[in-house]
């Protein structure tokens, strides 16, 4: 009767162990934060002290800014270099086009909130042609449906993608005859051809092709064209940066995690990158905001801006938060290798030009 009683007793503790991990894990799966906006989730004791880490040696900065651009956008998301200079800003439901010393050229409207853009330039086919990813909310679903829609250099609608798979549109890379999307949702590269067809997936995890896989924690997730021919991707979860052809071969990846000034540091970085024509790289980093130079093969060369020109003094109303998150920046640059900032935060366009004592060194 003991025995008996013994087991059934074991058998009830398990079962209900067994029960309350399914409903924590169901729990957690529907918990995810998708935004990126929520915290580590963890006690104060655990965050990181980053305050230390936030001072760049001076002599490390290269850079100087020049000028900026006030925008009108509450929520400036992305930025891109067009022909002639050109600079286009999307954010809000809308593009932003201003010419290459900041006046406002034009505006176009979308039909739905921006959330990434690339547009064509002169070495491609459709020079001036804008593509954005645009987020629309749905009846059906508390998750935005995103489709990437596209216009001509005037601003005229020229096609929408609207059957993407459900795909989180983060950022967009042009080739002269494809189209590349990062889907943060998918954890993959999107490839098409200029009409939307879908070609390939880059940088799904194929132990075969030693290919490991995008690790994506927080939705972002950025791709760029480099000069040889290579699409360049972010893996920011394994914090590096990976270059593909365009058949899905992982070619070469670089890129190191740490807090020293040539790492990448958090749980999630580079935040977004941009590649000057010469093959270099810039990328800018959350948590610790700043803004650095790599060279063609990945060595640290130097910084554009450091945390303390890019950190963020909340106003009163952004205090009252709790806690205050500050967007990471996006990315750009142009024909005269300046180095454009979108800082969400200030709500403007920071251009950044070598200093006058970089210049016969660089």
């Amino acid at each position: 009767m003991f025995e008996k009683s013994r087991f059934n007793l074991t058998g009830l503790l398990l079962g209900v162990v067994m029960f309350t991990t399914v409903v924590v894990g169901l729990v957690s799966v529907f918990l995810i934060d998708f935004s990126g906006s929520g915290g580590s989730g963890l006690p104060q004791g655990y965050d990181y002290d980053l305050m230390k880490y936030r001072h760049v040696d001076p002599a490390l900065i290269h850079y100087e800014q020049t000028a900026e651009i006030p925008l009108a956008m509450q929520r400036p998301r992305a930025v891109a270099v067009g022909p002639d200079d050109m600079i286009y800003v999307t954010g809000d439901a809308v593009v932003e086009i201003f010419d290459s010393a900041g006046n406002k050229q034009a505006k176009i409207e979308l039909p739905g909130q921006g959330q990434c853009i690339a547009v064509g330039g002169n070495e491609y086919d459709f020079p001036g042609r804008v593509y954005v990813g645009v987020s629309r909310e749905t009846d059906s679903s508390d998750k935005p449906n995103y489709q990437l829609a596209i216009f001509d250099p005037q601003g005229q609608p020229l096609a929408s993608w609207d059957d993407l798979g459900g795909a989180l549109l983060t950022s967009i890379a042009l080739a002269e005859e494809d189209v590349f999307l990062a889907d943060a949702a998918g954890r993959v590269v999107l490839r098409f051809d200029t009409s939307g067809k879908l070609l390939g997936r880059l940088g799904l995890r194929d132990e075969r092709r030693h290919i490991p896989g995008f690790v994506i924690p927080s939705p972002y997730f950025d791709v760029a064209m480099a000069p040889d021919g290579l699409l360049n991707a972010v893996n920011p979860g394994r914090l590096r940066i990976e270059a593909y052809t365009f058949d899905g071969d992982l070619e070469a990846s670089w890129g190191k995690a740490g807090v020293d000034i040539a790492g990448f540091c958090g749980c999630c970085n580079p935040s977004n990158i941009a590649i000057m024509a010469d093959g270099r790289t810039v990328t800018a980093e959350k948590g610790i905001f700043r803004v650095k130079v790599y060279d063609a093969e990945g060595n640290f060369q130097c910084v554009v801006a450091g945390p303390e020109l890019l950190t963020p003094n909340p106003t009163a109303a952004e205090e009252t938060r709790t806690p205050y998150k500050p967007q990471p920046v996006d990315l750009a640059t142009d024909s005269k290798q300046r180095i454009l900032v979108l800082d969400p935060n200030s709500r403007e366009v920071r251009i950044f030009e070598l200093k006058k004592t970089q210049e016969n060194s660089e």
